[in-house]
């Protein structure tokens, strides 16, 4: 066997495991979003500019994007829109999500070109990075909404040793400051932090913060 045929099959086998791992990150996102209520959506969340609703928009709007990429339609920004919520959030949220796993899952290989606008107009990404973009959103995302709601999000370990060092690539600069933007200037972590901790703390969320209504308490756990 050439050394290049290893290469690719090691790299198609990477790629798998990546899209395994982003479902579990969705499907967690998921399992969060259905505990949500009409009550819920006024909620302050991590992303200090967002109540929970427009979060969910944001998080419901990103899965039609990264879907249109996946397909070689996401220079369209007509794609990438945020909309009002309407009547069934949590079915609208629902659907964007298989509909994104349904396209990832489609992708060939992870050399498949995204456009991805929102990150630059001038150039696409690879599929293997795009996927891991989209990983990190939600791994966030998941907690900013668990700690809206009060929960504890404690996603698998092999996720989140897939998700560290996506967060720390995530460039720190000035564009974590710009208005809308998901991610805040990183923050220092203690030496003892776990890995979730880590990650957040790259992407500017406290590990200690708290909804104001729930305090240091929880409706209880999801596993």
């Amino acid at each position: 066997m050439h050394i290049n045929t290893v290469d690719a099959s090691a790299s198609h086998t990477d790629f798998a495991r990546l899209r395994r791992l982003h479902a579990q990150a969705v499907q967690d996102s998921v399992a969060l979003i259905r505990r949500v209520t009409p009550g819920d959506l006024s909620r302050p969340t991590p992303c200090s500019a967002w109540a929970l609703a427009e979060l969910l928009a944001h998080m419901t709007a990103q899965h039609h994007g990264f879907a249109a990429a996946a397909r070689g339609k996401g220079q369209d920004l007509a794609h990438w829109s945020v909309r009002p919520l309407g009547t069934d959030p949590v079915g609208q949220y629902t659907a964007a999500a298989e509909h994104v796993l349904a396209a990832f899952a489609a992708v060939e290989g992870p050399d498949r070109a995204f456009a991805l606008p929102e990150f630059s107009t001038t150039r696409t990404f690879r599929a293997v990075r795009a996927i891991g973009f989209h990983l990190i959103d939600y791994v966030v995302h998941s907690w900013d909404v668990a700690r809206t709601l009060g929960v504890a999000y404690t996603p698998g370990a092999e996720l989140l040793r897939a998700a560290l060092p996506i967060a720390r690539a995530v460039p720190d600069d000035d564009s974590r400051l710009a208005p809308g933007s998901a991610f805040r200037p990183g923050l220092a972590t203690d030496e003892d932090a776990d890995t979730l901790e880590k990650i957040l703390a790259a992407l500017g969320r406290s590990p200690h913060w708290r909804s104001p209504e729930h305090g240091a308490a929880t409706r209880d756990t999801l596993r």
